[in-house]
């Protein structure tokens, strides 16, 4: 292996789940050739967030590596439905909801990737040219057996849950997307390994050479426990202020930060493993924190906006404010009062009632600056409060009858 090789091969690495096979990447790029690689996006959602990066960083590294990359927007697929870690059957979206996701994909994608080195395609380019007796003979390629090893349809068959027809097309289309386009590599999410796998063995039958597979950890959110979502509001988009970017950043775990850093920045694994030592010799993590926050507000942003931000969180946080501009929720509350650990979840300041039982014990729970302390505190309706999680965690709420 040439050190060119050896070097491609560590930043490819780089935060990986698995690579299948790391053998044939190593061959792939020991060929010095420009390699075609692949990710595929289904529209199902509008905005981006850090957790949809991940993708994204690892494509912009094929990039400078001289690589070739196709953003592939699902817009046939995303009239599917992706079933997968689903327990039932997915709503597909209407062609004018996949044709306005497709939009705002575009306008967002650019601020991690190349754009003169980036192949957006759609494809419904080549759907839409398949006869039905070509989707047939795609369908013949694989078997219902093959399907059922899938974990969701496996889970779903055995618990007698329905499933449609429509759903095994699915990964036999995301497969053959990889026979149009010739795919080198495909990326994809550690959920997406099943269809990755399809789309080898959709290679190999169309008479092509099975594409190497790159799978990539799915992201945890702000409470370090699930993955970054919208619906559990533990997410940072990537359109999202640089006052409320930067506060969320620094809202995040001493530990959680060292695996955004590893997922997120720029910045070298050597540099950043010298930053861990650094810590555990004793300096304040928070020096790291400030330095990956800014750094990630200024790919979204620019420079100037992360000084600002840096410099507002330093000024909020020593007058002991939240952390940036605070989004009013309205609630409407239980006849007689809102128990406080069932407020604080639907706040999403805490993954359950439990969390919250436990920060209030520790006395990490704040309404209106006041600790609480007991946890069966009711919050009346009929009034806007501030409550705070811990030293980052905000959220400010109106109570309705």
């Amino acid at each position: 292996m040439t050190a060119k090789v050896s070097e491609s091969l560590e930043i490819i690495k780089r935060g990986a789940a698995e690579i299948l096979t790391d053998d044939a990447l190593v061959k792939l790029l020991s060929e010095g050739k420009s390699l075609r690689i692949k990710a595929g996006f289904d529209p199902t959602a509008p905005d981006l967030h850090l957790g949809h990066t991940v993708l994204l960083n690892k494509m912009k590294q094929f990039q400078e590596l001289g690589h070739e990359v196709m953003f592939l927007i699902g817009d046939f697929t995303g009239m599917i439905g992706d079933p997968t870690g689903k327990n039932v059957t997915r709503k597909p979206l209407t062609r004018d909801e996949v044709i306005e996701n497709a939009k705002t994909y575009e306008e967002q994608i650019f601020k991690v990737l190349h754009p003169e080195k980036t192949l957006v395609m759609f494809n419904s380019s080549w759907m839409n040219a398949m006869s039905p007796s070509d989707l047939i003979g795609l369908a013949a390629r694989h078997t219902v057996a093959r399907m059922l090893e899938r974990e969701d349809f496996n889970n779903r068959y055995k618990n007698g849950q329905p499933i449609a027809i429509h759903e095994f097309i699915y990964p036999l289309i995301q497969g053959y997307d990889s026979v149009a386009m010739k795919a080198d590599v495909e990326l994809g999410g550690t959920d997406q390994k099943f269809n990755l796998l399809v789309g080898r063995q959709m290679q190999e039958a169309y008479g092509q050479k099975p594409q190497v597979v790159l799978t990539m950890p799915i992201l945890e959110g702000l409470d370090g426990v699930q993955k970054m979502s919208k619906s559990l509001n533990n997410y940072i988009g990537i359109a999202e202020s640089p006052e409320d970017m930067f506060g969320k950043l620094m809202s995040i775990s001493d530990k959680l930060m060292w695996r955004y850093m590893e997922l997120l920045s720029s910045e070298s694994m050597a540099e950043i493993l010298r930053w861990k030592r650094h810590c555990e010799e004793g300096e304040n993590p928070k020096n790291y924190k400030v330095r990956f926050a800014q750094e990630i507000v200024a790919r979204f942003h620019d420079r100037a906006a992360a000084l600002r931000a840096s410099e507002n969180f330093d000024a909020r946080f020593k007058q002991g404010l939240p952390p940036g501009d605070i989004k009013e929720q309205e609630l409407s509350g239980p006849i007689g009062g809102y128990p406080i650990a069932s407020l604080l979840k639907d706040l999403g300041l805490t993954v359950s009632t439990s969390e919250a039982n436990r920060m209030i014990k520790q006395g990490g729970v704040r309404v209106d600056g006041a600790r609480i302390e007991d946890q069966k505190q009711l919050i009346q309706a009929g009034a806007t409060y501030t409550l705070q999680v811990g030293k980052r965690k905000f959220a400010k709420a109106t109570i309705k009858t």
